[in-house]
């Protein structure tokens, strides 16, 4: 089967006629008929009655363009793609990243700029990166729960997050000294992580759930650190981010031997092909995420 000649069909349906075709793919009329002509020589079957002012798509020329245009635009797509792979990765990635994992992706962003010079990163802050993915970002890193969807996702690790609270909500309220006692505290959540009411936990009797009394709900890991130092209420955060706080003297931890790990993926598109500067990155982060995670909770 010659592609020209597939390719000729699905221009004169796409045109309207020989003629725009023609001009469309800088060939004589005379040309892209004798094209068409062959191409029903060869299935044996007329996909298009013509007459003198229109032609139009018998049945089965209907049943081929539309198998045929699907398939020239994914052979057009596969050119792009190995082109794309072959030639240096440039152009813009765009990276939903959590606010909590703002430091350590900054520190990620030189050795990645380093390896591929002509990639430009542009990055969102947002705990929902897993919404925007295919739409406003290309792919995003996401701590917690995913939700059900058809995007594709790698397990990078896990984030450990322990429970703080300030010196003062303490000397206040007291301080937990069991996991039912923590159920009567106010509780600093965030949405995108833990829920509105409930912390999963492990400790020293394996996993268990705390049904919290929720005070302050947010979506950034900054604002549920600094609203449990401005002594709002108990928090969970992750261990880099609350350990600093505890290190500058703004938190104490809050029942030392409870922890919960939340899973931190990578999120791409559900299409079999991605450009090659967004596998670059991806890949990129599956290779050194991981070891910042482990660098930064050791």
């Amino acid at each position: 089967m010659d592609l020209n000649r597939a390719s000729a069909f699905v221009r004169v349906v796409e045109t309207g006629g020989f003629t725009r075709a023609a001009e469309a793919l800088g060939l004589p009329p005379s040309s892209v008929s004798r094209s068409v002509a062959k191409l029903e020589h060869d299935l044996g079957v007329t996909l298009l009655e013509r007459t003198t002012r229109k032609i139009a798509l018998t049945d089965a020329g209907r049943a081929y363009f539309e198998r045929a245009r699907e398939a020239l635009a994914g052979l057009e797509q596969a050119n792009e793609l190995a082109l794309d792979a072959a030639r240096e990765a440039h152009g813009t990635v765009r990276v939903a990243v959590p606010p909590g994992f703002a430091p350590t992706f900054a520190l990620l962003l030189g050795p990645l700029l380093a390896q591929h010079p002509r990639v430009r990163v542009e990055v969102a802050f947002t705990t929902r990166g897993a919404e925007l993915v295919g739409d406003l970002v290309d792919l995003a890193l996401v701590v917690g729960r995913l939700p059900d969807s058809s995007l594709v996702a790698r397990r990078l690790g896990g984030m450990v997050h322990r429970i703080y609270a300030a010196p003062s909500y303490l000397a206040a309220r007291g301080t937990p000294r069991t996991l039912a006692q923590l159920a009567e505290h106010d509780a600093i959540v965030q949405r995108a992580t833990a829920g509105d009411s409930r912390w999963e936990l492990t400790g020293p009797r394996g996993a268990e759930r705390v049904d919290l009394r929720t005070r302050v709900v947010g979506d950034h890991i900054g604002f549920i650190a600094e609203a449990a130092a401005a002594g709002l209420g108990v928090a969970l955060l992750p261990s880099f981010v609350g350990d600093r706080a505890v290190a500058a003297a703004r938190l104490v931890p809050v029942l030392p031997k409870y922890s919960a790990e939340m899973p931190l993926h990578v999120l791409t598109s559900p299409g079999r092909h991605v450009a090659h500067r967004v596998a670059l990155v991806r890949d990129f982060l599956i290779a050194h995420v991981p070891g910042e995670c482990r660098r930064h909770q050791s």
